[in-house]
């Protein structure tokens, strides 16, 4: 390559010197070299094909509104709270036509235990909806977990009970899976609305769960550590693993976070 087709090259896009366009009439090289850019010049000045953009902010509002907005993930959480708390009045007005608290613990474990159900099935729901920014670490859910398994075992009154042991276990296990079903199902929908991931499934688990277990601490006079661990505690947080399985076989509709 001589040091005129070097210029000739630098020269592209505009017009030669008269030096360099009489180098390029007698320079195959050169002469091949602005056929092939004179073909490709008027493609790269063609616009490219699409729809205008807006011309006008009315246009603009027009454009947007033709779009799908998201739906702020706070509406998903009233949705699932709501959900929650008709189930919980639900079972508690079902279940107290003959007293709606037969817990013979004392004032403070009753109110005490009874609240912290309630912030962890609050709490619970806020994990399984709000934007990932939002979500704390494993360690918040599993501190809240572990407490309410211990206050619930420890903190009952110790009264066994009129009905045999297995008959009292399996009348709460049951209840507690029928009052669990439709927050379950309410919050398997939400979930799906999203990408999978383990803390929202496992978090939306223990919230559904809890709403039978809270219902269960009202209601049942079974006050015994075995009672409890079996027939309250034990259902829970099984039916918080089934949860969990169960989101992990679903399709996700979004793979937004």
């Amino acid at each position: 390559m001589k040091p005129e087709c070097t210029r000739v090259m630098d020269a592209l896009g505009g017009p030669l010197p008269p030096e360099l366009a009489s180098h390029a009439a007698t320079c195959e090289d050169c002469r091949a070299l602005l056929e092939g850019f004179g073909a490709l010049e008027p493609l790269s000045r063609t616009p490219p094909a699409g729809p205008p953009a807006p011309s006008s902010p009315q246009a603009a509002l027009q454009e947007l509104a033709a779009h799908p907005q998201a739906t702020p993930w706070w509406r998903e959480l009233l949705v699932l709270l709501a959900v929650f708390t008709a189930v919980m009045a639900g079972g508690l007005f079902f279940l107290g036509r003959n007293g709606l608290v037969n817990n013979t613990a004392s004032p403070a474990t009753l109110v005490g235990l009874g609240l912290l159900i309630l912030a962890l099935v609050g709490g619970g729901a806020f994990l399984a909806v709000a934007p990932a920014r939002r979500v704390p670490a494993w360690g918040v859910l599993s501190a809240g977990a572990a407490a309410v398994v211990l206050f619930q075992v420890l903190g009952g009154s110790g009264y066994a009970g009129l009905r045999s042991f297995a008959s009292g276990v399996m009348g709460c296990m049951v209840t507690e899976v029928v009052l669990t079903v439709p927050p379950l199902v309410a919050a398997l929908v939400l979930l799906c609305r999203s990408v999978f991931q383990p803390l929202r499934a496992l978090a939306a688990g223990l919230a559904a769960a809890g709403v039978g277990l809270f219902v269960l601490h009202l209601h049942c006079a079974d006050g015994s550590a075995a009672h409890l661990a079996l027939g309250h505690v034990a259902p829970w947080l099984l039916l918080s693993g089934v949860t969990l399985l169960l989101r992990a076989r679903l399709p996700s509709r979004s793979y937004a976070p």
